[in-house]
C-alpha cells in the first residue's frame, strides 16, 4: 500500500471522509481508489481534501486577521487668526516631532539632534501656570505673533487650570515638568516615576484635552534610570542651548542683556524661561523687539501625536482635582466686583 499524507486533515475527519477503513483492521468497508487519493493529494493539501470529501463537509477556514496595536492620538490643531501687526516676530518655521523612543533635544545634555538653521530660536517656558506672569508672557507673546513651548509643573496645573487653557488656546505646545518640581535624581526610581506621570496626567486633567509628549526635568538634572523610562514611554526630553538664569536675575534690563548676549555668541538655540517669575513677564516684550531687531527667527514644536496618560494615573488626578476645577471657566468671567476696589 502506498502512503498517502493529507494535510491539516485529522484522524477522526479522515473518518468521516470514507477512508477510515484504510487504518482500520478488518473492516469491510468500501475504501476509495488509492490511486486516485494518491493523485488527488499531487494537486495539493487543499485540493486533496476536497477531492475525497462530498462537498456539503468541505470547510475553508480563514485565518484570522493580525491585531494591531492602538495608534497614538494625534494632536489638534487649532485655528489660528491672522496676525494684525505686520511687522511682528512671528514664527518662520514649524516642527513636528516625533517623540518614537524618546529623543532629546538641547546641546546642554542632548548631542543627536541639531535641527535649528543658524539664526533660529525656540521659546521655552517653565514652572507655570501661574496669575499674573503667565497671563503677561502670553500677551507678549500674543503681541508678537509667535510662539512657544510650556513645561507646566502638575500642581500649577491642578491649581490654574483656566491660565493653562488660555496657554493651549493661543496655539502654544503644552507639556509637563513633573507634579512638585522635584529634583528626580533624589528620588528613588518608583518615586521619580510617580513624579513624572502624576504631572502629565495633571496637566492633562486641567487642559482636558490631549498634552504634548514633552518632558523636561526640574533644574536639568537626568537620572540616566528616568531617561531610559522616559525612552520606553515616548517622550521626548528637552534641556536648553541658552539659559536664561530668570530665577536669579530679577532685573529687567539685566535679564535682557543676559538673554541677549548669550543668543549671539551661540547663534541659535532652545531658550530656557519661566513663565513662573515676574521679572520674565516684565522683560519678554524688550526681549522679543531686540531678537526681531536681531534678525533672529523663532521655530515652534509640536508633536506628531499627543501623550499617552496612564489610567492609573488619570485616575489619581480626578479625585486631586476637587470641585470640578479643570473644567473651570476664569474667575473674572464668574466673579466681578462690581462695588467698591
Amino acid at each position: 500500500m502506498r502512503a498517502i499524507v493529507v494535510y491539516g486533515v485529522s484522524a477522526v475527519a479522515l473518518v468521516g471522509l470514507g477512508i477510515g477503513s484504510l487504518f482500520i483492521g478488518g473492516s469491510k468497508s468500501t475504501a476509495p481508489d488509492v490511486s486516485q487519493t494518491a493523485a488527488a493529494a499531487k494537486t495539493g493539501p487543499v485540493e486533496a481534501t476536497a477531492a475525497l470529501a462530498p462537498a456539503s463537509k468541505v470547510q475553508v477556514m480563514a485565518q484570522a486577521p493580525a491585531v494591531q496595536p492602538p495608534q497614538p492620538t494625534p494632536m489638534p490643531r487649532l485655528a489660528e487668526a491672522p496676525c494684525q501687526n505686520p511687522g511682528a516676530l512671528g514664527v518662520a518655521r514649524v516642527v513636528e516631532i516625533d517623540t518614537s523612543g524618546g529623543p532629546g533635544f538641547g546641546f546642554q545634555h542632548f548631542k543627536a539632534y541639531d535641527f535649528l538653521n543658524p539664526g533660529e530660536v525656540v521659546f521655552t517656558f517653565d514652572d507655570g501656570p501661574w496669575p499674573g506672569n503667565t497671563p503677561a508672557v502670553l500677551a507678549a507673546l500674543a503681541a508678537q505673533c509667535t510662539k512657544a513651548t510650556f513645561f507646566s509643573i502638575g500642581k500649577h496645573a491642578i491649581w490654574h487650570p483656566e491660565i493653562l487653557k488660555q496657554v493651549a488656546a493661543a496655539g502654544h505646545t503644552v507639556g509637563s515638568h513633573t507634579w512638585s518640581h522635584a529634583d528626580l535624581s533624589k528620588k528613588t526610581p518608583e518615586e521619580a516615576k510617580d513624579e513624572i506621570e502624576k504631572g502629565m496626567s495633571a496637566v492633562h486633567a486641567a487642559l482636558g484635552g490631549p498634552v504634548a509628549p514633552f518632558f523636561r526635568f526640574p533644574t536639568l538634572r537626568q537620572p540616566q534610570e528616568m531617561v531610559t523610562y522616559l525612552e520606553g514611554r515616548n517622550i521626548a526630553m528637552f534641556s536648553t542651548d541658552v539659559d536664561s538664569f530668570d530665577f536669579k536675575i530679577h532685573k529687567e534690563d539685566q535679564l535682557i542683556t543676559s538673554v541677549m548676549s548669550k543668543l549671539k555668541k551661540q547663534g541659535k538655540g532652545i531658550i530656557l524661561m519661566h513663565d513662573f517669575q515676574h521679572g520674565t513677564a516684565q522683560a519678554l516684550p524688550q526681549i522679543l523687539a531686540d531678537l526681531k531687531a536681531a534678525g533672529f527667527k523663532v521655530v515652534h514644536l509640536r508633536p506628531k501625536s499627543a501623550a499617552e496618560t496612564l489610567p492609573e494615573y488619570d485616575a489619581m488626578m480626578s479625585q486631586e482635582i476637587k470641585g470640578g476645577t479643570a473644567n473651570a471657566k476664569p474667575t473674572n468671567s464668574v466673579v466681578r466686583t462690581v462695588e467698591g476696589n
